[in-house]
């Protein structure tokens, strides 16, 4: 699984400096969008706590996507697109059904192991099936997620936890309250180490031949990008939900403006995914106030919109 990548681009420092002035303004304008008239009791409870879980869980989504589009080599893929976040609640669903009383750190350990094992399985599928067309990896990864899905809804379904798991899997932060949101300050750490190992995460994107005459543990830096996808994602949609599509945007946007290069694209990737959870939130917000539309459902069409966009590019052409 191969795919062409982008040379190589140097961005000036001040670019990236106007990205977080921008996100910054949308951040400032989070927290003066709502139905409730602005006070600080408001702001301290609802506002600023919502903001900081839309900006961790937007930047840590997109540098999962980042991370699984090196690992596999496919600028196709992101952890709702090979399975990652359908595992992850399915995950959800068993704990409650062998443990409804588990904590919250169960749950999101539970949902992590879940998560894990369908990305390892996703994996496994696509070496074992002869895919020539980079195009074919996104859409395995699409079928693998609908049925994880179909067997989460039919356990969710007799046991009565049909609503529960509508509220997992839709990107909602209306909820989010403070003392409701602290675990995503675990995904910001991760998005730490994978900075940290920003540049092996760039060298086994090429390949483990590559990256193994390299003298890299290829299969060791694999487990630990798949780890931190997973247990980022786990913890996701344990708080707030699926946001779908939201790594693949993202990343593929900034390589187009400063190429592969992991630790050059990653606070790009940080920036741009934390503005645009911001943006989708607001809009969700405004457009049918005073009532609200998911981020979820906001990231979904325009994600839908833009992998369209990506398949129909890489389609081959007919002569």
């Amino acid at each position: 699984m191969t795919v062409t990548s982008h040379p190589t681009r140097t961005t000036p420092p001040a670019a990236l400096v106007g990205g977080v002035v921008g996100l910054l303004v949308l951040a400032a304008a989070s927290t003066m969008v709502g139905v409730a008239d602005l006070s600080w009791e408001v702001l301290w409870v609802s506002r600023l706590p919502r903001t900081v879980a839309l900006v961790l869980a937007g930047a840590a989504l997109a540098v999962c996507g980042l991370l699984m589009q090196l690992l596999v080599r496919n600028r196709f893929v992101e952890p709702s697109t090979v399975g990652t976040t359908e595992a992850a609640g399915l995950g959800l669903v068993v704990i409650t059904l062998l443990a409804p009383g588990a904590p919250l750190m169960a749950k999101m350990g539970t949902a992590a192991l879940f998560a894990l094992a369908g990305t390892w399985l996703f994996l496994r599928v696509v070496r074992l099936m002869p895919v020539r067309e980079t195009i074919l990896v996104p859409l395995i990864g699409l079928m693998l997620g609908g049925v994880i899905a179909a067997v989460t809804t039919f356990l969710a379904f007799h046991r009565d936890l049909l609503q529960t798991l509508n509220s997992w899997m839709t990107g909602d932060f209306s909820g989010i309250l403070i003392g409701r949101y602290e675990l995503l300050w675990l995904v910001a750490g991760l998005v730490v180490v994978a900075f940290l190992a920003a540049d092996r995460f760039t060298v086994a994107g090429m390949g483990e031949t590559f990256s193994t005459n390299a003298g890299l543990d290829h299969r060791a830096v694999v487990a630990v990008g798949l780890t931190i996808v997973s247990v980022v994602s786990a913890v996701v949609v344990v708080t707030v939900g699926v946001i779908p599509f939201l790594g693949l945007v993202v990343p593929n946007v900034v390589s187009t403006l400063v190429g592969d290069n992991a630790r050059r694209g990653l606070p790009w990737v940080a920036v741009l995914g934390s503005g645009l959870v911001l943006a989708c939130d607001i809009v969700g917000r405004l457009v049918r106030y005073p009532y609200e539309i998911p981020v979820g459902t906001v990231m979904g069409v325009l994600g839908a919109a833009f992998f369209l966009v990506l398949l129909l590019r890489s389609a081959p052409r007919a002569s």
